[in-house]
Formats: C-alpha cells, sequence, structure tokens
C-alpha cells in the first residue's frame, strides 16, 4: 500500500457517497415537491423533470462507477459470504432502481411514470441499507 491509498480512498468513497445522496435524496425531494406543482403549477412538471434529470442521470452514473471501482479494491474471494451476498443484492437493487427510473422517464402513462418512480426510489433506498450493511461488514 503506498501512502496515497488513504487519500483515493477517500475520495473515491466521497464521490460515491455525493453521487447516491443526489440520486436518492432528490428522488425523495422531487416526490415530495410534485404534488404541490400538480396543484398549483402543473405546467412547471416538465421543466422540474428535466432539470432533475440532467443532475440525477450524471449523479446515477457517478455512483455505478465509483461503486465498481470500490468493488475492485476488494478481493471478494477473500470476504464472507454475507458480504458477498450482500453485495450481490446491492448490485441488483442499483439496476433495477436504474431500470425503474429509466422506465418512468421514457414512461407515457400515469402508471409507468408512477410505478417507475415509486420502485425506483424503493430500489434506490435497498441499495442504500445494502451499502450500509456492507460498510458495517456484513
Amino acid at each position: 500500500m503506498n501512502s496515497l491509498t488513504p487519500a483515493i480512498d477517500a475520495i473515491r468513497i466521497s464521490l460515491h457517497i455525493c453521487a447516491v445522496a443526489i440520486w436518492v435524496g432528490g428522488q425523495i425531494v422531487i416526490a415530495a415537491v410534485v404534488p404541490a406543482l400538480r396543484a398549483d403549477h402543473r405546467s412547471a412538471l416538465p421543466l422540474v423533470a428535466k432539470t432533475f434529470a440532467r443532475v440525477a442521470w450524471p449523479a446515477f452514473a457517478l455512483a455505478v462507477l465509483t461503486g465498481m471501482w470500490s468493488l475492485m479494491a476488494v478481493d471478494v474471494a477473500s470476504t464472507s459470504s454475507g458480504y458477498q451476498v450482500a453485495m450481490m443484492l446491492k448490485v441488483l437493487a442499483v439496476l433495477l432502481s436504474g431500470g425503474a427510473a429509466a422506465v418512468h422517464s421514457a414512461g407515457s402513462s400515469t402508471a409507468a411514470k408512477a410505478i417507475g418512480g415509486a420502485l425506483g426510489l424503493l430500489f434506490a433506498l435497498a441499495a442504500v441499507v445494502l451499502g450500509v450493511l456492507i460498510r458495517a461488514g456484513a
């Protein structure tokens, strides 16, 4: 291990946490704002959605990239079976979150938007919980 490793790890983990905070936290904020916009400023919804997407999707990509980088920093073969199961479930939750959010973004029906948005957030929250379990030593 060289002297730069702790600093590089700190940068990688910080970028990951910031990206996840934008992806997950942004979805929570948007979910809270949409009902008020729907009631009083319906015409603002497309602008808010497009603006959020311009920030959220790059954050999702950064979270995936830094997550893969973190996974490459671990000797998975030497980890516990609990770690491996939690990591596989986390990767699945991330993929499902992105897929559901894509359905929400591309969907034209109210049902596709509602179900995609709800599942996108649910799977994102599951990925967060699994990430905490992994860091705690699952």
